[in-house]
């Protein structure tokens, strides 16, 4: 085969879904890091998020792109609403107790989409978006605006975590909970701010994976697996590593259908994720263990 072909039929396609599962597999680690535990609502909150943004389109007229910050704003705000309704009474509970009732809160965002917006696939725009050539490597308008936001929000989320006082606040959080509690860190709005930034990243994620495919009712629940399988490649609690795992995942699965049937992409997922965990539980980067 041919280099170009496979830059252009595997390797930026894959670059792309690996930067979109590396913004949701970034909220599943925010999750674990700062609040330990699953999220397996995350999915399903991406596609609610993703929904939004078709829905302001479709009332306002807007461009899908000028729509996506106000979709990333509602969804933030849902994330903070699901929490101080279904997980806040929980938090000294035992922690499987939150994933068993994210599961309930992923079965109510699904029938939420699929009551409103119903099952048929639907997309931002009509037509077909045609790539433009830069050198022989073809990419479309959307691949580069993904790219481009990714990594303007992974940067953006790196630069909050590192210089302020509330990303600090974060990062004490996810080390040691309590210590954070007792050296003044104000938990309770420590918390919300993370569910804001977990919010607008899961909304992001379902954004793009619509743009660049089709919006599905069921998108996120199938795209839970591979993010949860970034998030643990990387090293769960490293925002870094989750960038690295969706990135390593994204690339893997589109390059898998060389020698898989497709339908067995998202085995591929699973199967890193049992050997990750078998291996390295702790990841390329050692983060946390699940």
């Amino acid at each position: 085969m041919p280099l170009l072909d496979f830059v252009n039929f595997y390797l930026i396609p894959g670059i792309v879904l690996g930067s979109i599962y590396a913004l949701g597999a970034i909220g599943i680690t925010l999750v674990f890091g700062v609040l330990r535990f699953a999220h397996l609502a995350h999915g399903d909150l991406a596609t609610l998020g993703a929904f939004l943004a078709l829905a302001v389109v479709a009332g306002l007229g807007l461009n899908p792109w000028v729509a996506m910050p106000f979709a990333m704003a509602a969804t933030a705000g849902l994330a903070v609403a699901i929490h101080w309704l279904f997980y806040e009474h929980l938090r000294r509970r035992s922690a499987i107790l939150t994933v068993i009732a994210s599961l309930g809160v992923a079965l109510m965002l699904r029938a939420v989409v699929q009551v409103v917006w119903g099952v048929d696939s639907q997309s931002y725009v009509g037509g077909i978006s045609r790539p433009e050539s830069y050198l022989g490597i073809r990419l479309k308008d959307r691949e580069i605006w993904t790219l481009l936001a990714t990594a303007g929000l992974v940067m953006a989320l790196h630069l909050f975590l590192t210089y302020t006082r509330w990303g600090k606040a974060m990062r004490a959080m996810s080390d040691n909970p309590d210590l954070a509690r007792l050296s003044g860190i104000d938990t309770r709005l420590t918390t919300i701010l993370t569910w804001s930034i977990i919010g607008v990243l899961s909304a992001a994620a379902g954004f793009f994976l619509g743009i660049n495919t089709e919006l599905k009712s069921l998108m996120g629940w199938y795209m839970l697996l591979p993010m949860f399988a970034a998030a643990i490649l990387g090293g769960v609690g490293r925002v870094e590593g989750a960038v690295l795992g969706g990135l390593i995942i994204g690339i893997a699965e589109e390059c898998s259908v060389l020698f898989l049937p497709t339908e067995y992409k998202s085995a591929l997922a699973f199967g890193v994720l049992l050997i990750m965990l078998a291996v390295r539980p702790t990841g390329l980067l050692r983060g946390k263990v699940l």
